[in-house]
């Protein structure tokens, strides 16, 4: 099994913390977000292989921190040759591009790099996606419809598969959302290039979700404990309290 973790993006909104340094390796609790997720993502003991996709600006910033790695699978940085929010290839472009250039041929994890959990158990997680042959994303219950605006729209039926999903929905009838975490089978990875030679949208993760599960089973995994999403500067010092405490 492999992993893709996405982070290329630039991180404005968290200006001028990340004019000169990735978001990713930003300290939460004393320790950088790209730390803590990998430590996560090594729960899933099948995983062999880690690519973090990053941008120009930032790749070598991402190699030191790669060849000081220690842990127990391999971890590639891979430069997606783009140096500003202008020129992006966006998360599903980026996804498709270390697909294709790294040759990869396996079940797939793929995890926003600004994410971090307060109970990972992301060893259930791969389980449930190599248990249903099936793509899978996790979801987290934000509470209120409100609050699931900003992320995707997700109803399932009894047995967890998705019958209704919008990406950033202005009118949001549940409180569940899913994020950036998901689980590809080997044989589903050459649909994310027809996705995009079909002309949709290489940006925002979910919408090759959107655009999968109406041709195929796919099954949502409900986070346990807390899920942290990293975008401003008040969720960074909310992490950054939680896991220093």
């Amino acid at each position: 099994m492999k992993a893709i973790v996405l982070a290329a993006g630039y991180a404005t909104r968290l200006y001028p913390l990340t004019l000169d340094q990735p978001k990713h390796l930003l300290e939460v609790g004393r320790r950088p977000l790209l730390e803590r997720l990998l430590a996560q993502l090594a729960e899933i003991g099948q995983l062999e292989h880690v690519y973090a996709v990053t941008n120009a600006k930032f790749a070598d910033r991402f190699r030191d921190f790669a060849s000081a790695w220690r842990g127990p699978f391999d971890l590639s940085v891979v430069d997606d040759g783009t140096t500003s929010d202008d020129d992006k290839l966006g998360a599903i472009g980026d996804l498709a591009l270390v697909i294709r250039q790294e040759a990869v041929d396996d079940d797939l994890i793929v995890a926003a790099g600004d994410s971090i959990f307060s109970e990972p158990e992301l060893d259930a997680f791969a389980r449930l996606g190599q248990e249903r042959d099936s793509p899978v994303i996790a979801v987290y219950d934000v509470g209120s419809p409100e609050a699931v605006k900003p992320y995707s729209a997700i109803t399932t039926d009894e047995q967890g598969r998705i019958v209704a999903f919008e990406e950033k929905p202005e009118r949001p009838d549940t409180t569940l959302a899913g994020i950036a975490l998901y689980f590809y089978p080997r044989p589903v990875l050459p649909l994310i290039r027809r996705y995009l030679e079909e002309g949709n949208n290489p940006d925002q993760p979910g919408r090759l979700v959107q655009w999968l599960y109406p041709q195929l089973p796919v099954y949502a995994w409900q986070v346990p404990g807390r899920w942290y999403d990293i975008g401003s500067p008040e969720t960074l010092a909310q992490a950054d309290r939680e896991f220093s405490a």
